[in-house]
């Protein structure tokens, strides 16, 4: 019996997935740098699962920004720039129109500082000495841009200078020796007009800050950009720009895809070259809910930022606009504009492996890398890119510029935009954008330190990211676990209907982090089926019980299934009519086996229920009857709710219920899990008064939860004890359809 869930989980993966994951035998043009493929890098065997040396970053601290201003207003970070002590980190807010500060004093830890308003959108923001350099879009329409340079005395917090642009700024960078300030004046293009296709006048171009004597006697000159690039070279659109230790500034045009190198002395382009189509295999380019990485890409790369890997060799993450879009960040020789990397699907496949794959992006530029920053720590050299849609960045040592080598992946915020080293501090920032408060989706900045201590070690007791991976099993959304009988430190898990086909996942539970190592496809008269599954319990002949939620209103029961050892459907079980005809839209979510009988959780209350009480359901398979307990619920938070996520067996007539409310980040509450005693109590049939069970508090599962240094999720929907009598729980990250997308695996102790 030892191996028996193991051993039919990975020969189904192994048919599945065959498929998935091309290698470089399979496909000759992997390691083209050219084409699109990286060489290979240092990552367990054919997943993309990053070895991880023994320096990596940990995350410490999430800051959600509004504790700058207020949780009712609109706030976004986007770019940020750090003084020289590392201690205060400057940020543009462009929806509250103003730059926010938040203090990195205490070690590891991130603190609201103050705002101060700007006359305008600020875009991007840059230190020199004691003062901050901020670019304002003060744009009164597309056809006629305008922007400012507001210089801010950082310790008054005041500006003491401000400077006419000559158009809308989108980025800026000074250089080493602080003599120069460059600023990227995109007159960006407006997407409703002719389907967003350019040239559209007036062109953009690069101003050039000459930072000599006080801010007010700074200068600015201008270096014309027009009649460079192959694709509308009337209409140039300078998105970012990243200054070298010879100030020569990089600038991307990333609607013309193309870069120019421009030595800031004098104002020249020392050099200009098309960023250049790629073609990227293995990647998933189908939105229908699986993740198959079995697709080809062949696009412009339309490079949004860029930074210097060193003096010779530019990077850039290749974000893709109106016509592109690889997936990939490239490095490229600053002279010649030969490509001398690319990372090919690398990016794609860390996605994947983390649980955090957009697969409802796959048709439209994938996990879209859009920042990009680069900074020595010690005797090494990091590129960090931030992958926006998968709510990740990269990090890569670039010790070598030509052989970028994954180190790992960070978690963040929703959005992640502004990536900004500290490595005088050993640390790292992230800003967030993405800002929904009715939805507690909160624009945050995130810390994280440089450690060289065994990554066992950091991840242990909750205390950094990832907690789970795959061996290049897609997975997400896990919204139920069950141990399994006989294989100490295993659990199965299932996800929702955010993928499909339905399928049990196989998880090892006692590595750090856990890894996905199989996955069984639930099949129905021979086809793969889908379901939205929200609970499973693993039997010990090998089968599974599954508890599938409906949705009333589009005629979907509510469901238990019978499910085999090799994943075959036995029997859909629905409830008496009686009982659902007056199911609502929150059903089925938990399912556990107590002796001869199934218990199955109802998340929130139906019409038949008394107001704070749902419905445990109980059914007995010797004799196809279902019987019924109510479940009183914690108190609701204003405006929000509360329900029951999980059901698990500890044994001896008692089972834990984890009940949470739907509450994000601050707000959250209510993450707690109780026990109750079903053999104290006799369940009642269809149509008759339900008893109601005693509930009593285990554990308050708000500790593990903000012990990674993220913002607390909302929606831990897994809980499993294993045979070995531990207990671990999961949180759904809702396959990363706008919401916080860090799958979790917590590790909560002795059962």
């Amino acid at each position: 019996m030892r191996n028996r869930h193991r051993l039919l989980a990975c020969a189904a993966a192994t048919a599945l997935t065959a498929t998935l994951t091309p290698t470089a035998a399979a496909n000759p043009a992997a390691a083209n740098p050219a084409a699109g493929n990286p060489a290979p890098s240092e990552t367990s065997p054919a997943t993309g699962v990053p070895s991880h040396p023994g320096e990596h970053f940990v995350r410490t601290a999430t800051m959600p920004v509004h504790e700058n201003s207020s949780p009712d207003e609109e706030t976004a970070a986007e770019i940020s720039a750090v003084t020289p002590d590392g201690r205060t980190v400057v940020y543009t807010d462009s929806p509250g129109e103003r730059i926010g500060f938040a203090n990195l004093a205490r070690r590891s830890s991130v603190e609201p500082a103050g705002t101060l308003d700007m006359p305008g959108e600020p875009t991007s923001v840059d230190i020199v000495g004691g003062f901050a350099l901020v670019a304002v879009n003060t744009s009164g329409s597309y056809t006629e841009p305008s922007g400012v340079l507001q210089v801010v005395d950082i310790g008054t917090r005041s500006v003491v200078a401000s400077h006419d642009l000559g158009g809308q700024p989108d980025a800026i960078d000074i250089s080493h020796d602080g003599r120069h300030a460059a600023v990227a004046i995109e007159n960006e293009r407006d997407e409703d007009s002719g389907d967003g296709a350019i040239p559209q006048q007036p062109a953009g171009f690069l101003d050039i800050v000459d930072l000599d004597g006080s801010p007010a006697d700074w200068q600015v000159r201008t270096t014309d950009l027009t009649g460079l690039a192959d694709v509308a070279p009337s209409d140039p659109e300078p998105e970012y720009v990243s200054i070298n230790g010879r100030g020569e500034a990089a600038v991307t045009l990333q609607e013309n895809n193309h870069i120019a190198v421009v030595d800031l002395e004098s104002g020249d382009v020392r050099s200009d070259f098309t960023a250049g189509t790629a073609t990227v295999r293995g990647v998933d380019t189908t939105e229908n809910g699986t993740i198959e990485r079995d697709g080809t890409v062949t696009a412009p790369r339309e490079p949004d930022s860029v930074g210097w890997l060193d003096d010779d060799t530019l990077a850039t993450a290749d974000e893709g606009d109106y016509r592109g879009g690889t997936r990939t960040w490239t490095a490229f020789d600053a002279r010649t504009g030969d490509v001398v990397y690319s990372s090919g699907a690398e990016l794609e496949e860390l996605a994947v492996s983390y649980g955090q794959y957009p697969e409802h992006r796959a048709e439209n530029k994938g996990v879209e890398p859009e920042g990009l920053a680069v900074a020595t720590y010690g005797k090494h050299r990091y590129a960090f890119v931030a992958l926006e849609r998968a709510n990740l960045v990269a990090v890569y040592n670039v010790d070598d510029p030509r052989r970028p080598k994954l180190v790992q992946g960070l978690p963040t915020g929703v959005a992640p935009e502004g990536v900004l080293p500290v490595p005088q501090r050993g640390g790292l920032v992230v800003s967030a954008e993405e800002d929904d408060a009715e939805n507690d989706v909160r624009s945050s900045l995130s810390r994280y330190q440089l450690t060289r201590k065994p990554l066992a070690a950091s991840l242990a007791h909750n205390r950094g990211a990832p907690s789970i991976v795959s061996d290049g099993i897609g997975f997400g959304a896990l919204s139920g676990l069950s141990g399994i009988p006989g294989e100490p430190g295993e659990v199965v898990a299932v996800t929702d209907d955010a993928y499909t086909p339905s399928r049990v996942l196989t998880v090892d539970a006692t590595s750090h982090p856990a890894r996905v190592t199989g996955e069984l496809p639930i099949t129905r008269d021979g086809e793969t089926a889908a379901y939205d599954v929200e609970g499973i319990a693993a039997r010990a002949d090998g089968g599974y019980w599954l508890a599938t939620e409906g949705t009333p209103a589009g005629g979907v029961r509510n469901l238990l299934v019978d499910v085999g050892s090799g994943g075959d459907v036995r029997r859909e079980i629905a409830l008496p009519d009686a009982i659902a005809d007056g199911a609502e839209k929150h059903g089925f979510e938990g399912v556990a086996v107590s002796g001869d009988h199934v218990w199955v959780a109802v998340q929130r209350e139906w019409a038949d229920n008394e107001p704070g009480r749902t419905t445990l359901a109980r059914y007995t398979p010797a004799t196809g009857k279902w019987a019924f307990a109510a479940y009183p619920l914690d108190d609701a938070p204003e405006n929000g709710w509360v329900g029951v996520s999980e059901l698990t067996a500890l044994g001896d007539g008692r089972l834990l219920v984890l009940e949470r409310d739907n509450q994000r980040g601050e707000n959250a509450r209510t993450k707690k899990i109780y026990e109750i005693d079903v053999s104290t109590v006799d369940p009642a049939p269809a149509g008759e008064s339900k008893p109601v069970l005693r509930k009593r508090l285990s554990r308050d599962l708000l500790p593990a939860l903000e012990a990674g240094g993220g913002a607390v999720a909302d929606k831990p929907e897994g809980l499993a004890v294993t045979a070995d009598r531990r207990l671990v729980g999961a949180v759904d990250n809702d396959g990363l359809d706008d919401a916080p997308g860090e799958s979790v695996l917590l590790r909560l102790g002795r059962a």
